[in-house]
């Protein structure tokens, strides 16, 4: 029975796990300084009547090149949070919980409908490396876990009333999900209102900070 497990924040997380890379110096290696000096020079430079207008050359609309309109809109739609055909709440939102583990009535460790789980860092030292069963996913991953989280913590598992079953979990597709016409196409649009509108704003402050310092001028007078 492990007791003294804090219920407080849940700050480890399975199954991401992030490995520290140090930065190392290279021995031998030293940084080059430069030793380029400014110097005076006699040379004008280019001059303005030497300068000859670029021939043949027109503006191109972003909306006539289809790659780069739905590069953009990509951008916009994976900025923004959006993602195709998939509901923007995360694996560990508190609506897909699956069941949570107590220790002398502290929560000590939560599964989610996903597999995913977070618990205190004394019960992740208590449990130690915990490799997951082969072909296991969603709910039935989680409610493996949660059964070797108890039995090794000596706790109790508490389903929760948002717990789904298997047959009702879905899985999440890859981020690299093609977005569909529909959704290029309004991202597009959304993407151009938002700059007419950062514009707009832009206008709007400039012409108001030269309305005021015009009167600011009147009055000095």
């Amino acid at each position: 029975m492990i007791s003294g497990l804090s219920s407080a924040a849940l700050p480890y997380l399975r199954p991401a796990s992030t490995s520290g890379s140090n930065a190392t110096s290279t021995p031998g290696l030293t940084p080059v300084e430069s030793t380029a000096t400014d110097v005076a020079t006699d040379s004008p430079g280019i001059s303005v009547s030497q300068l000859k207008p670029l021939q043949g050359a027109k503006p191109i609309s972003v909306a006539d090149n289809p790659v780069l309109r739905d590069l953009m809109a990509t951008n916009w739609l994976t900025t923004h949070g959006a993602s195709a055909g998939q509901p923007s709440v995360s694996d560990d939102a508190p609506e897909n919980t699956y069941a949570q583990v107590k220790v002398g009535g502290n929560v000590v460790a939560t599964l989610y409908n996903g597999g995913s789980s977070t618990m205190t860092n004394e019960a992740a030292a208590a449990i130690g490396k915990l490799e997951d069963p082969p072909g296991l996913s969603g709910p039935d991953l989680a409610q493996w876990r949660a059964d070797q989280y108890a039995a090794r913590l000596g706790g109790t598992v508490e389903k929760a009333s948002t717990a789904i079953t298997q047959s009702q979990w879905t899985p999440r597709e890859s981020r690299s999900t093609s977005y569909s016409r529909e959704q290029l196409d309004a991202a597009f649009q959304a993407m151009l209102a938002d700059g007419q509108r950062v514009m707009a704003q832009q206008q709007a402050r400039y012409l108001s900070s030269r309305a005021q310092a015009g009167t600011s001028a009147d009055v000095s007078v």
